[in-house]
């Protein structure tokens, strides 16, 4: 896994755009929104693996198979360079993580009896709400 991820930042492609947010008059004169491309078939990843990382990319993931973030946070591109490659390392991280299966469980005929011992309990409970006659 560490080498898929050394090998995702090695393959990303950067660039530097103009960005909105924070900065003022800094904003309009530098270029400091990164945006980070992977090309995730270029990583030969294996089917669940791609998969999840499908399903987490969401939209960030183009037709081309292509994971585009963008970074404009922060006022320098080293920041949101940073940025971007902290949230990329956390996205593959995320894919490469094997859910864990959820097994079924099943009540016994003890706790069946109980459960409707209590759900009669509460009925009459609430029968006895009724209107008081005087």
């Amino acid at each position: 896994m560490d080498e898929t991820i050394a090998e995702a930042l090695r393959i990303a492609e950067e660039s530097f755009i103009a960005s909105s947010g924070p900065g003022g008059q800094n904003v309009n004169k530098v270029a400091t929104a990164v945006q980070l491309r992977l090309n995730v078939f270029a990583l030969r990843l294996s089917p669940p693996v791609f998969g999840r990382l499908k399903t987490l990319a969401g939209t960030r993931m183009t037709s081309k198979g292509e994971i585009v973030l963008t970074a404009r946070n922060y006022r320098t591109q080293e920041a949101n360079r940073d940025d971007a490659r902290g949230r990329m390392i956390q996205l593959l991280e995320a894919a490469h993580k094997e859910p864990k299966l959820r097994k079924k469980s099943r009540v016994n005929r003890i706790g069946k009896e109980k459960r409707i011992k209590a759900k009669k309990n509460r009925g009459t409970i609430k029968a006895g709400r009724g209107k008081v006659d005087w």
